[in-house]
């Protein structure tokens, strides 16, 4: 299996990877993202996906509500722009 584009870029430049490291670190303790992790975790726990393997993830919806979505799709929306 290849790496993506972004994590050949890391690997190869060590000081953009210092960089994103630490705007990550500080991303991730943000309450509104603390708030969604909480979230997502007790939805998978409720349904039973928390820590199986089964590639299923929390997905949340621009209406505030969850779902169960392949991890996949899930990760992908939001990424760059196709042409």
């Amino acid at each position: 299996m290849s790496l993506s584009r972004s994590a050949l870029y890391y690997r190869q430049n060590p000081e953009a990877r210092d960089k994103k490291k630490k705007y990550d670190s500080v991303f991730q303790k943000s309450p509104s993202q603390v708030r969604k992790r909480v979230q997502c975790n007790k939805f998978n726990r409720k349904n039973g996906t928390y820590g199986n393997g089964d590639k299923i993830d929390c997905s949340h919806k621009k209406n505030g509500s969850l779902i169960s979505e392949r991890r996949y799709t899930n990760r992908a929306r939001g990424g760059r722009s196709r042409k």
